[in-house]
């Protein structure tokens, strides 16, 4: 494979902590490049990119941690045991970490409304779901009754969403209207963050 052509910034992840054997061979102060969100390197952890995935997908969107001392990068731990905890962070066009120091007002969540509705619907949807229907969720509360593999595919964008991420391809960027069910993809839904007044 060659260069990657991306319009995504790359991500560094370095390993913090060490709690543990990795059979990945991962040791404390390693450092991971990522080209940019959806290419990993080689023989990388696929346990740690599902825990990393809706990380790495808000950073790449703008989103900022404000409780964090550089709100451009989140930890994430393991999910075998939480043997490892990796610190991810964005790149600028230099190589280095961007740095946005933590927010001196920040005084606790703020988790944002949020609406995920269906945009688009072909063929056989075991929860009957279609075009028009709505559910209403606050930060990162699971919406009871809701299919389980969608709420999975719309939880990235959900994570992103909440923490500030602008999609800049999308008419409003305050939403994503392509997150597609895993399910032979005959439910498509959209997903908005709703600004308070």
């Amino acid at each position: 494979m060659g260069e990657v052509n991306t319009p995504f910034p790359k991500l560094k992840l370095t390993v913090t902590k060490v709690d543990g054997v990795c059979y990945h061979g991962y040791k404390q102060g390693d450092e991971l490049i990522l080209e940019d969100f959806t290419h990993p390197p080689k023989f990388f952890c696929l346990g740690l990119a599902h825990a990393l995935f809706p990380v790495i997908y808000a950073l790449s969107f703008g989103s900022c941690f404000p409780f964090r001392g550089n709100q451009r990068s989140l930890l994430v731990t393991c999910p075998d045991g939480g043997k490892l905890e990796f610190q991810a962070e964005i790149l600028d066009g230099l190589g280095k970490p961007q740095v946005i120091p933590k927010d001196p007002n920040f005084k606790g969540p703020n988790p944002k409304k949020m609406v995920i509705e269906v945009v688009k619907a072909t063929g056989k949807c075991t929860f009957g779901y279609k075009v028009g229907d709505k559910w209403e969720t606050q930060g990162l509360k699971c919406i009871p009754g809701f299919c389980g593999a969608a709420f999975h595919c719309a939880f990235p964008a959900l994570f992103a969403l909440n923490f500030g991420a602008k999609f800049f391809f999308m008419d409003n960027p305050d939403s994503i209207d392509t997150v597609t069910c895993p399910d032979g993809g005959n439910i498509v839904f959209k997903v908005t963050r709703i600004e308070e007044k």
